[in-house]
């Protein structure tokens, strides 16, 4: 029974566990669902809720008529956006793997930003002090989320331009950066990668040498 329970342990077979939450780290339902909504106590991963404003939906005139916002408008203000959110959680609280903007429209996933950390204590550092923290007016909202692996909680349709539940969706809907700001951003982590990698090798080098010089006799 408890290898059963544990098989179906955030599936929909589960009756005890909330799926949804388990999978996306958020829940139409709210404090409202029939499910459990088991928080992790620790995670590489933070989600920061409804922190960002897409444009286009909340676009208006006076007369309530919706304001055009081109795409090449849009896409420039959301890479600011997620770029500036980025090198503040690398700058101020560890490596980030990966960051995702959900795009959808519903309460529970609209403008949440979920941010993967290598490591668990930076996420944990970063929760905590994003609670005391403010953004564009508005209090920051932040949390360990359980979603780990980003594949499972984004909505394949959706990236094959064919769901059909549009900016509703329960699952995600992630908004893409251009490649140009891709590159940059996870290029400083290659080189970072690379200037690790050649400390490594340095410091074995010397090691070695030291070694050498031991048995040897020299100094």
């Amino acid at each position: 029974m408890a290898e059963y329970l544990a098989s179906i342990f955030g599936t929909e077979k589960d009756k005890v566990n909330c799926s949804f939450y388990f999978k996306i780290g958020a829940c139409r339902h709210g404090d409202r669902c029939s499910r459990l909504h088991n928080k992790p106590t620790f995670s590489q991963t933070i989600l920061i809720q409804n922190i960002y404003r897409n444009p286009q939906n909340s676009a208006q005139t006076a007369d309530a008529s919706r304001c055009a916002v081109s795409d090449v408008e849009m896409q420039e203000h959301y890479d600011e956006f997620f770029e500036e959110v980025f090198t503040e959680m690398e700058e101020k609280y560890g490596e980030v793997e990966e960051m995702n903007v959900c795009d959808n429209l519903g309460d529970h996933l609209v403008g949440n930003v979920y941010v993967k950390f290598r490591r668990e204590e930076d996420a944990e550092k970063a929760v905590m002090d994003l609670n005391n923290r403010w953004f564009n007016g508005q209090p920051i909202h932040a949390e360990l989320s359980p979603v780990t692996d980003f594949r499972e909680a984004c909505c394949r349709q959706y990236e094959m331009g064919e769901c059909t539940r549009g900016g509703f969706c329960n699952f995600m809907h992630l908004k893409p950066i251009s490649r140009e700001l891709r590159r940059e951003l996870y290029g400083r982590r290659r080189k970072r990668e690379r200037r690790s990698r050649s400390r490594d090798r340095r410091r074995d080098r010397e090691r070695r040498r030291s070694r050498d010089r031991e048995r040897s006799g020299r100094f």
